[in-house]
């Protein structure tokens, strides 16, 4: 018998009314982020989403992989993404698919704040765990952070 989830509704001034979360280790990037679906805070069983946001010309997600595929919706601003070493510009309105697996970062260097809608193929963000390139050649090791 096929799963049956509920329909989940957010309400449009959560991310005004909520604390975005943020790294607590600065060369991770500068950029903050509201988890909007995420296993256990929401009833979906298939996919996690959420808002991020760099702030203009410093802004930036520092080069990462984690092994689920992603997709980032360009909501507004402008910027420069990497994916396995090639330089995308984006913009609002754009959309991009990114592999898993493959390095990939953001960075912010346009004029406004760069905001994109996140999405996973798994029902808890806390399943995604990222690996930080600059994290990975300076220690020789592989870090595990999970962000939830």
């Amino acid at each position: 018998m096929a799963k049956h989830t509920q329909a989940v509704i957010i309400s449009s001034d959560y991310t005004s009314s909520q604390t975005p979360e943020k790294f607590d280790i600065p060369s991770r990037g500068e950029c903050t982020w509201h988890t909007l679906f995420s296993q256990p805070n929401t009833a979906t069983d298939s996919m996690c989403a959420g808002i991020a946001v760099c702030p203009p010309h410093t802004g930036r997600l520092c080069p990462h992989r984690h092994e689920q595929a992603e997709i980032y919706y360009i909501i507004s601003g402008k910027g420069v993404m990497t994916i396995d070493g090639k330089e995308h510009f984006v913009e609002g309105g754009g959309l991009v698919f990114v592999p898993g697996n493959a390095e990939h970062g953001i960075v912010n260097d346009g004029e406004e704040e760069l905001r994109w809608f996140y999405v996973f193929p798994t029902a808890a963000f806390s399943n995604v765990v990222y690996h930080f390139s600059d994290e990975d050649a300076a220690n020789g090791t592989k870090p595990v952070v999970k962000l939830s």
